[in-house]
């Protein structure tokens, strides 16, 4: 365990600008939003390293929004002259969304090149949560509020600085590149950072009992066997389609490729897409399986809480609560799990 002060943790910060776009997340009325870390702007804007996640998720850095994946018939990929990116302030509820990206991108017959490099070239400074908001139930799926893995250095946010924790080689390398910025952590920092992370693991329990939110060891089956239930429907009947949990959702992956020609050139760009839009499982002739609204809620539930723990052995929900806050319906995914455990408990096996 090593120490950082703020001052050096600026430091540190400005002198990884050399190689690195580094972004940190800054708070905004009650939100944080990441953005690009400068000097001046550091002066001005002081980032939020601890508190809770910001609003967009991890995979945006990962897997932009909207990028170009090929310029005409060229081998070489599109964007290899931009620097990586440092990531400061990553909480563990979008570290774990790595599993499911990774997975998704890197672990099949075809690995994605820009996916690849990106996790290779990247570097991420995660962050304990030293809060709690409403939304937040990572404990509920197994994720703690201060990150264990997926990391390359962790920082713990005290009173005066923070404790340093190394997660991998590329963590050790920075470190050892700027041994000036650190010192030793002793027991009192040590038990400072402990009593933190008690409070708010009590914060998200508390959060968690009050909204009823059921844990995953209740996920069993929940999906397969309420498949034909009602409450799909009366979920559904708020839904305005508009996309929102996909886009901010951390381990929602799906996207679409189409091509753009000018005079001068074509290029094949990649778009997020969202399995609850219309047109998203439209094949030939127009034929749709999932023509109903509530059929596409269903089936994205289906697929965070019933097809990848039987393909990979773990939920693809990391207890973040970005869908609740983002939706205009509010349609509650705590809600809705614990309305699925509840109907599943009531019927017999």
């Amino acid at each position: 365990m090593q120490y950082i002060s703020v001052e050096n943790l600026y430091n540190l910060l400005s002198s990884l600008r050399q190689q690195y776009d580094v972004f940190v997340p800054a708070k905004k009325g009650e939100n944080r939003f990441y953005r690009q870390y400068g000097e001046q702007e550091a002066l001005e804007d002081v980032p939020v390293i601890g508190e809770v996640r910001a609003f967009e998720p991890l995979k945006l850095f990962y897997s932009r929004a909207r990028e170009r994946v090929a310029d005409g018939f060229s081998d070489d990929l599109p964007g290899t002259s931009r620097k990586p990116l440092c990531l400061v302030g990553v909480k563990a509820c979008d570290l774990k969304s790595f599993k499911i990206q990774d997975f998704v991108f890197m672990e099949g017959d075809l690995v994605d090149p820009f996916y690849r490099r990106a996790r290779e070239e990247n570097i991420v400074i995660s962050a304990d949560c030293t809060e709690a908001i409403e939304t937040c139930f990572c404990i509920a799926v197994d994720v703690k509020p201060y990150p264990t893995e997926s990391f390359d250095i962790n920082l713990s946010e005290l009173s005066s600085g923070f404790i340093v924790e190394i997660g991998s080689e590329k963590g050790n390398a920075m470190v050892e590149a700027h041994k000036g910025f650190f010192g030793a952590a002793d027991n009192r920092l040590i038990d400072e950072r402990d009593e933190i992370r008690r409070k708010v693991t009590a914060e998200v329990k508390e959060g968690i009992k009050k909204s009823g939110t059921p844990s995953q060891d209740k996920f069993e089956g929940i999906i397969q066997r309420n498949f034909e239930d009602d409450l799909w429907k009366d979920e559904a009947e708020a839904c305005v389609e508009c996309g929102a949990c996909n886009t901010v959702c951390p381990t929602c992956h799906c996207f679409l490729l189409y091509d753009q020609k000018s005079e001068e050139a074509m290029e094949r760009l990649r778009v997020w897409d969202s399995c609850m839009i219309k047109d998203f499982a439209l094949v030939a002739a127009g034929v749709n399986p999932r023509q109903w609204l509530w059929m596409r809620l269903r089936n994205r539930f289906e697929k965070k809480f019933d097809f990848f723990p039987k393909l990979t052995g773990f939920y693809a929900c990391t207890g973040c609560g970005r869908c609740v806050s983002a939706c205009p319906a509010k349609i509650d995914i705590r809600k809705v799990l614990q309305r699925l455990v509840e109907d599943v408990t009531k019927q017999p096996v």
